[in-house]
């Protein structure tokens, strides 16, 4: 299997190498050259082992494909390693629930900092440390956050061998849970920088220093985000479970819905259905920050500026560049890496959007891809969590009411539609206690998180700062 970006430099890459490298060189995101295609005889034999030997064999099956420079025994063994009821909790890794007929949700949340960031962040912690150790080389992540990926990247970084964390996110702009919890770990290689604007400010800012190829390979720059192709590869795992559960017949169609801001979810969700997972819908459900439904309806694409995003109860998704939505462009627009590049390097930053509305590609991909969309505000957000409480007894986040609102707006007939939860409810406690006139129940590992010391630092949103911080703290070796 090789890699290839989606801008189109011709240097094809093995899988350790993008591994750390997270963007390419010239700036877009690496793709396999080819979506490996399950038959349904491959799907039906994956739904017994999923049956039979569980989520971390499943994980090895699919993860197999894509990945052939690190023997089989080896990733075997991290995949065992990363998904035990131990860390998530049951043994089931991602439990199916269901609210009412032919509605469920995918239990994502159940791993170390109660958020499904988790369930590709914790595979990548053996990883980096598997392929760093293999190399005889130190690794310095830089990652940008709008809430859950810093908190599950620094819990899986956290103590790792040859791995510093370098991580930002938008100063007061997090639940007080979610910053809690990044801010209150002290182990020495993690390293938490507030940037005093919004996520795509410090989403900006990871992307420039990538883009200085000096720097990043002097001071070994990596990344997590889901610009990180292994991060969005170990997500397209739970599609599969998740399908394996909500059916019993062969060939049986499913849609799911994802809450959306940088659009790495709902794009693993593609590359299953790429593969040949049979999902009929794939609802693409955002907050006030609508940049994707803006497109899934219009086909026009327009980024906003940080006065322009809005801040939210669903504060995970105040995102307004969607970094993942390349790739899916990349697919859309069946492989014309050259007009990718022009559309992202050219268009988007000097006019600050581009239009598709008119091209046929985009009309046939929304019928041949399956995308649909919908926004949800915060009155919809109040209304779902009570809903679901009252109706079912169970308490959703934030989030994931965002995509249960949506996903309901979407529901056809005799086809199962699985909403992905996001986060569990105590890291938005704020809102669910306006919805719900109490706090959601917290669980034992964090009742004292609020008495946690902390520590951050603070910076304006200026790319100097952050690599003269970076400098200076691998120069000191902590």
């Amino acid at each position: 299997m090789r890699y290839v970006s989606t801008r189109g430099n011709p240097e094809q890459r093995r899988f350790c190498d993008i591994l750390l490298e997270g963007l390419a060189p010239d700036g877009g995101l690496y793709l396999p050259t080819s979506y490996p295609q399950i038959s349904a005889d491959q799907l039906q034999a994956w739904r017994l082992i999923y049956a039979e030997q569980g989520y971390a064999q499943l994980a090895f099956e699919i993860l197999s494909l894509y990945i052939d420079d690190i023997p089989p025994a080896d990733l075997l063994a991290m995949c065992q390693k990363t998904y035990t009821k131990e860390i998530f909790g049951t043994a089931a890794i991602t439990p199916l629930r269901p609210l009412e007929a032919g509605v469920f949700v995918l239990a994502l949340s159940n791993g170390p900092t109660l958020a499904f960031k988790d369930m590709a962040m914790q595979l990548l912690g053996h990883l980096f440390e598997y392929e760093l150790a293999r190399r005889g080389e130190e690794l310095n992540i830089l990652g940008a956050t709008s809430g859950d990926t810093g908190s599950a990247a620094e819990y899986a970084m956290r103590g790792k061998q040859g791995v510093r964390v370098f991580m930002t996110s938008p100063h007061g702009r997090m639940s007080p849970f979610q910053q809690a919890q990044m801010f209150s770990l002290q182990d020495t290689n993690i390293h938490n920088i507030a940037i005093e604007g919004v996520f795509d400010d410090c989403q900006d800012i990871v992307k420039a220093v990538s883009g200085d190829h000096d720097f990043k390979r002097k001071y070994h720059i990596g990344t997590v985000n889901s610009i990180n192709w292994a991060r969005l590869l170990a997500q397209v795992v739970y599609y599969f479970a998740g399908y394996f559960q909500a059916t019993t017949q062969p060939g049986q169609r499913v849609s799911f819905t994802v809450p959306s801001g940088n659009f790495g979810n709902v794009c693993a969700g593609h590359v299953a259905r790429c593969m040949g997972l049979p999902i009929e819908k794939l609802v693409v459900a955002t907050n006030e920050n609508d940049v994707l439904d803006v497109f899934f309806k219009t086909g026009v694409y327009r980024v906003r500026s940080s006065d322009q995003t809005h801040e939210t109860s669903s504060p995970s998704m105040d995102i307004s560049k969607a970094s993942n939505f390349e790739r899916f462009v990349l697919d859309l627009l069946q492989g014309d890496a050259q007009r990718v590049r022009r559309l992202f390097q050219d268009d988007l930053q000097r006019e600050g959007q581009f239009d598709l509305s008119l091209d046929p590609l985009f009309q046939q991909a929304k019928q041949g891809l399956g995308f649909v969309s919908g926004r949800s505000t915060h009155a919809d957000r109040l209304r779902t969590i009570q809903d679901t409480h009252r109706r079912f007894a169970q308490i959703i986040d934030t989030h994931t009411a965002d995509g249960l609102k949506v996903a309901r707006e979407h529901l056809q007939a005799d086809v199962p539609m699985v909403v992905l939860e996001t986060a569990l409810p105590i890291k938005f406690a704020d809102t669910i206690t306006q919805a719900l006139g109490h706090a959601p129940p917290c669980p034992p590992a964090f009742a004292d998180l609020p008495q946690r010391p902390q520590r951050v630092t603070v910076m304006s949103p200026d790319v100097a700062s952050v690599k003269a911080y970076i400098r200076k703290h691998c120069e000191i070796g902590a």
